[in-house]
């Protein structure tokens, strides 16, 4: 395990069950060596990690121990990883899985995607970034406790130090301005709070007369966070802005 490697582990989020127990990986490739390394590296962060060579026996650590996220190799004795997460699915619909890959290709990516991974690394691959990705995975599949970092609002989730944003899901790209307006208004979820406030806490200063600044951004918000989904963004005819989950 790098140096490198052992520091992002320490500095990522600590990830775990609302019942405060760890959360669970299944690493499933044929070479021991990657297996053994990704194993350490997870286990370093607080996960509870089994793993396998093969197809079938992934399958049966799968059947009894429910796990929370697949890191699978694709080419595997037995049957592929592609089989191995297509009867995992058929146990646990909404798992994760990262895909491990030689090979570099668009084809093969396409076909990993298409097999319903959610993300994946071709081999050789960094340590750091396979723990980051699936420390990604984790927080957006929604069975983790909230962590200090994390404002949750219903299914909107944002987080303070990665400043990454998610609605059921689903990424959502905002710029710092966006980014800061929506925290405020988490912070403050079924609150409402004023055009004044949000200048004097989002822009740090009086705009004077340019107040309107706060609905031009209220609706760059909306077309990002609401369009296509149950709004979460309130007016509040005379008074201001409130951000609440979904009834």
């Amino acid at each position: 395990m790098s140096s490198k490697a052992t520091d992002i582990a320490k500095n990522l989020p600590k990830l775990e069950h609302l019942d405060g127990s760890p959360i669970r990986a299944l690493v499933v490739d044929d070479e021991a060596m990657l297996e053994e390394l990704i194993s350490v590296g997870l286990r370093m962060t607080g996960w509870d990690v089994k793993s396998a060579g093969s197809g079938p026996a992934g399958l049966a650590i799968a059947r009894d121990w429910r796990p929370d996220v697949l890191v699978l190799d694709i080419m595997m004795p037995g049957f592929d990883g592609v089989e191995l997460l297509s009867r995992v699915r058929k146990l646990y619909p909404d798992v994760p899985c990262l895909f491990l890959t030689a090979k570099d290709s668009v084809d093969d990516r396409i076909v990993g995607l298409a097999a319903g991974a959610d993300d994946y690394v071709t081999k050789p691959f960094s340590m750091e970034e396979v723990m980051i990705r699936l420390h990604r995975l984790v927080q957006r599949s929604g069975v983790t406790a909230a962590t200090d970092a994390e404002l949750v609002v219903g299914d909107l989730i944002l987080n303070t130090d990665t400043r990454e944003v998610s609605r059921g899901g689903e990424d959502i790209q905002l710029t710092a301005t966006q980014f800061d307006l929506l925290r405020y208004l988490m912070e403050n979820a079924k609150r409402v709070v004023s055009k004044s406030q949000i200048l004097d806490n989002v822009w740090n200063y009086d705009f004077g007369g340019q107040a309107n600044i706060v609905e031009l951004y209220i609706s760059y918000l909306r077309k990002k966070i609401d369009a296509g989904r149950e709004p979460m963004i309130h007016t509040v005819r005379g008074a201001g802005y409130v951000i609440k989950p979904v009834q």
